[in-house]
């Protein structure tokens, strides 16, 4: 089993856990060398859900905060081991998960093996399966077992956000639009319907689709409505009989679940749609006192996230919750992932002097 040290820095950690793969359904590893360490750490009650490592401090504080972060990552693709890099004379680690999110996971536990005594109570959650069907997230399962470990006064995921504060998220939803056809032989198309012409008028309604831009407690949201996926054909000489686009709606945390979808269908009239998977955003949050005081602390100038994160499941259960993590948002997943140095340190350091 690998060995994690947490007296090291945050910089010098992430490079270690990048370095041990756990791709969604490979997180096993580096969840036990987690809970190897922090079960070290006399200052912290753990408690463990699959692959999710739970750990707590209990000293009577009055307010509590959550601070979590996924441990999994999308697949490797040769980025991995880490190395270190320099852009501009600006040094950064690169590798697979440097950015979503393992640099933020360092910094936590590093801090969570440093901080015995902080001003709040904190529940540190590394989790599983992030990166995948929400319904196999294992905030989702240790929800459900566990709704106690979530109650807190605010909550901060260590989602890359360039070390600033990102409030909220957007919803995201997709949905299966179906048109059908009659399938023939393609030197008679006369005598089949195509299905794949049929949903020629899907794919203009997306082209000429106008998103919105909408201000939500003070943070401005983009909208996007895409094709994410086609599907359709059975052979090179056949007329096909079905067809099938997936579609992507990123919503403004001002709508529900229902209110997405719904559009999402009035878009599509007269076409067969399937949602097959929702999950609504999150407001801001940023009204809460305690949020209030950590934008306060870190000196950030708070931005909408436009992305769907683990921020809506707090938000869901009543706990305000912002994104705040080194790394750039737009090389989260890319083949070129990396991470300044100097975001590492920063984040630790705004995190450590607010919560002490």
């Amino acid at each position: 089993m690998p060995v994690l040290d947490l007296s090291v820095s945050a910089v010098d950690l992430t490079r270690t856990i990048c370095d041990i793969p756990s791709v969604s359904d490979d997180e096993t590893p580096l969840a036990d060398a987690i809970e190897a360490a922090v079960r070290q750490l006399p200052h912290l009650s753990v408690h463990r859900d699959g692959d999710t490592i739970v750990a707590r401090t209990d000293l009577g504080r009055a307010q509590r905060v959550v601070i979590a972060g996924h441990i999994d990552t999308v697949p490797i693709n040769g980025n991995v081991p880490t190395r270190d890099i320099e852009i501009e004379g600006e040094p950064y680690v690169w590798g697979r998960g440097t950015v979503d999110m393992k640099a933020g996971v360092a910094v936590q536990l590093v801090l969570a093996a440093a901080l015995a005594e902080p001003r709040v109570d904190i529940t540190w959650m590394w989790y599983d399966h992030e990166e995948v069907d929400a319904a196999r997230n294992g905030l989702t399962r240790l929800a459900a077992a566990r709704p106690d470990l979530f109650a807190a006064d605010f909550a901060i995921l260590g989602e890359p956000s360039n070390g600033q504060v990102e409030g909220g998220c957007n919803g995201t939803l997709r949905a299966i639009v179906r048109t059908d056809g009659v399938r023939a032989h393609s030197a008679r198309a006369w005598v089949g319907e195509n299905a794949i012409h049929k949903a020629a008028p899907v794919l203009v309604r997306l082209a000429e689709y106008r998103p919105r831009e909408i201000e939500v407690d003070g943070l401005v949201y983009r909208e996007g409505l895409n094709a994410v996926g086609i599907s359709g054909g059975i052979a090179g000489n056949v007329i096909p009989d079905a067809c099938e686009v997936e579609v992507n709606f990123r919503f403004a945390p001002s709508r529900s679940g229902e209110q997405a979808e719904q559009h999402v269908r009035d878009v599509f009239e007269g076409f067969d749609v399937e949602i097959v998977d929702l999950s609504p955003g999150a407001r801001p949050g940023l009204d809460a006192p305690l949020a209030q005081e950590f934008v306060a602390s870190v000196g950030a100038e708070p931005r909408p996230k436009y992305g769907w994160t683990d921020v809506a499941r707090f938000s869901a259960m009543g706990v305000p919750a912002v994104n705040y993590g080194p790394g750039d948002p737009q090389l989260a997943h890319h083949d070129e992932e990396r991470v300044p140095v100097a975001q590492i340190e920063d984040v630790e350091r705004g995190l450590r002097a607010w919560l002490t």
